[in-house]
């Protein structure tokens, strides 16, 4: 079956969550998870974050297509068969004052994908319950994002608070914000600054990243 992120789009902003469940799932007839991620979940919503800052919907809409999007992505999330095994840890949240949540999802997806244990925490999550409950878990990684460029020193300061903890995690930040700011000014050592999923699944995939100054790997 094939669909233009625009379509999808406009299914979430109608609401017309069943149809565009089954339009993602007959993608998925033909395509990976990851392909539905990069190429079509994210440009859709991507679409939609333009029209917001556009004033072309409302925030009412957004909320609506966010919504109908976490249902769609949660529907073929069942359709993935995660790999057993993997003793490393994630923790995935979004700081405080970020509420978009649908990309932390992807992530989860993702290293799950690749074995890893996974904590999900939402978006929205203070500093202070972040940090506690991350020297309790001990992730190997924690990862966030930010979806708005005002959010960005946000994501700085987590990091560089997680980054002190005594068993040093490596922070991975993206989101749509990252994928356009400049880097020099989000990267700190052990901080990896991903750009998009194809990014990360490298990483994950060969442990190295590309123009990795502080020699990130896993």
């Amino acid at each position: 079956m094939t669909i233009q992120p625009r379509e999808l789009a406009e299914m979430f902003l109608a609401g017309e969550d069943e149809r565009a469940m089954e339009a993602v799932l007959g993608y998925l007839e033909n395509h990976s998870h990851d392909e539905l991620y990069h190429d079509l979940v994210t440009p859709a919503m991507y679409l939609i974050g333009d029209w917001w800052q556009e004033n072309i919907i409302s925030v009412a809409d957004e909320h609506l297509a966010t919504a109908v999007c976490d249902f769609v992505v949660s529907a073929a999330e069942l359709k993935r068969k995660p790999k057993q095994g993997e003793s490393r840890k994630v923790m995935v949240l979004g700081p405080e004052g970020e509420d978009h949540y649908i990309g932390l999802k992807m992530v989860t997806s993702l290293f799950k994908d690749h074995g890893w244990q996974v904590q999900y925490m939402g978006p929205n999550l203070p500093l202070d319950a972040a940090l506690e409950s991350a020297q309790r878990w001990k992730p190997d990684v924690v990862a966030m994002s930010a979806a708005l460029a005002y959010r960005l020193p946000a994501l700085k300061m987590y990091s560089e608070a997680f980054r002190k903890l005594d068993f040093h995690p490596t922070v991975i930040i993206g989101g749509r914000a990252v994928a356009t700011a400049d880097i020099t000014k989000l990267r700190t050592e052990g901080t990896l600054v991903v750009k998009d999923l194809p990014q990360l699944k490298n990483w994950l995939q060969t442990g190295k990243e590309t123009d990795n100054d502080f020699e990130i790997s896993i």
